[in-house]
């Protein structure tokens, strides 16, 4: 709520720039990019219920003229690959200026690609030399999975029991524990702790859950 809150605050005041829906999850994300269709979206990657990665692959899939900038906390080169594979036009640090981040909004708008200074710098590396990429890790795992299943394993990750699974993805508890054991196989993990680790690793979830703003 308060990240969402101070960029609703940065951005309401450009001028510019209207803020026309905010969105508490990921899953909220990619029903609103739908209704509203905005000029930019701004996405969170730690977003609850489904991260900002898939929300950008499903609002992309869906939209595929969409502009999305990620916000992001991290500059990790397995962050920043998979965010270039996914087709946003943005990737920006959560440092950054409130300045820097209406600019990058505006020229999101115009069709041009924007990146924070420090994503710049390690794709300028990338490009002179393409060995130091280090982004397939991350990029293969959620690949394996459907998005379904990249649903079940954030929700799993994030310390849901059947239950509530059953009623955030409006499935019978059966299905869950069928599609649980399912994932549970088809990643040789046995446990939810595994699962959680592999989420981690994955990229589908951070050690922390934020909100975005859309």
């Amino acid at each position: 709520m308060i990240v969402r809150q101070g960029l609703r605050a940065i951005l309401s005041a450009e001028a510019d720039i209207d803020v026309i829906g905010e969105a508490a999850n990921g899953r909220l994300a990619v029903e609103m990019a739908q209704t509203l269709n905005p000029d930019v979206i701004v996405m969170d990657i730690a977003m609850p219920l489904l991260n900002g990665l898939e929300a950008t692959r499903q609002i992309l899939k869906l939209l595929p003229a969409a502009k999305v900038v990620i916000l992001s906390a991290h500059s990790d080169d397995e962050y920043i690959d998979r965010v270039i594979a996914l087709g946003a036009v943005g990737y920006l640090i959560k440092q950054s200026s409130a300045e820097f981040l209406s600019k990058a909004i505006r020229e999101a708008h115009k069709g041009n690609l924007v990146y924070s200074p420090t994503v710049s710098k390690r794709l300028q590396t990338h490009a002179a030399n393409p060995s130091t990429l280090k982004g397939k890790l991350n990029t293969n795992q959620p690949s394996r999975l459907t998005s379904r299943e990249v649903e079940l394993v954030q929700l799993v990750a994030e310390g849901k029991a059947n239950k509530q699974i059953a009623v955030e993805l409006d499935i019978s508890i059966k299905t869950v524990e069928k599609h649980r054991q399912h994932l549970m196989e088809k990643l040789d993990i046995h446990d939810t702790a595994g699962l959680t680790r592999y989420a981690i690793a994955a990229g589908i979830i951070e050690n922390s859950v934020q909100v975005t703003i859309i």
